[in-house]
């Protein structure tokens, strides 16, 4: 990286939203040196507060939170501070997930693979208006809004769930027993069914056999 490149950084204000403490840590480490962290979010509500609070020129937003989502935490700060901008870091490159925070009105998406010089310098282009893609998803993403790819049955339910529900969902879908889940993701029976419960009541389902069909009508399972 340049010196003006470096000095161009250093006046950059950025918010770190991750529900990971120990990824935003290692972001904080990795870019710290080269821009301003000024706050940091774990969950909608806590990322929300802390943008509008601070005010940054770029946010690196996960897009599975607590919550409701990384596309709901795009769509509460723009409609207070429309001069935000949301560079999506995740792990995910699901077409639900890219073309849900896209729609929401973030300015890019790359994934967790990115290097410390990309992520700098995408955060850099995000800032000045220009629009930043991991390579291999940004022919997805034209393809998408050009009509070439049918997202109309993208779901913006599916982002109101965290990434753990999301993992119980698809194992309760695919007939594993309360039991299976636990054993299977290394969590308590009682915390499976607290899951369970969670995903019933954000995707306003009654039972196992409406969850069962719900995620099989997505393809989830």
């Amino acid at each position: 990286m340049s010196e003006e490149q470096a000095k161009s950084l250093s006046d950059l204000r950025v918010v770190i939203v991750d529900d990971h403490a120990m990824f935003r840590a290692g972001v904080r480490h990795e870019i710290g040196q080269h821009v301003q962290v000024v706050g940091e979010g774990e969950s909608v509500d806590t990322a929300v507060k802390a943008i509008v609070e601070n005010e940054p020129d770029v946010v690196l937003l996960d897009v599975h939170l607590p919550g409701g989502g990384g596309a709901e935490v795009i769509k509460q700060v723009l409609a207070a501070k429309p001069d935000v901008k949301f560079l999506a870091l995740s792990v995910s490159d699901a077409a639900q997930d890219v073309i849900g925070v896209i729609r929401a009105g973030a300015r890019g998406y790359v994934t967790k693979s990115i290097s410390s010089d990309e992520l700098l310098e995408g955060m850099q282009r995000v800032a000045a208006g220009d629009a930043v893609f991991s390579p291999r998803l940004a022919g997805f993403v034209l393809d998408a809004f050009s009509g070439a790819v049918d997202v109309s049955s993208i779901d913006e339910e599916l982002d109101r769930l965290s990434a753990r529900e999301r993992e119980v969902l698809k194992l309760i879908a695919r007939g594993y027993s309360y039991k299976e889940v636990a054993k299977e993701l290394f969590i308590s029976i009682k915390t499976v069914e607290t899951h369970v419960s969670s995903v019933l009541r954000k995707l306003q389902l009654s039972n196992r056999h409406q969850l069962t069909k719900w995620a099989t009508d997505r393809h989830l399972v």
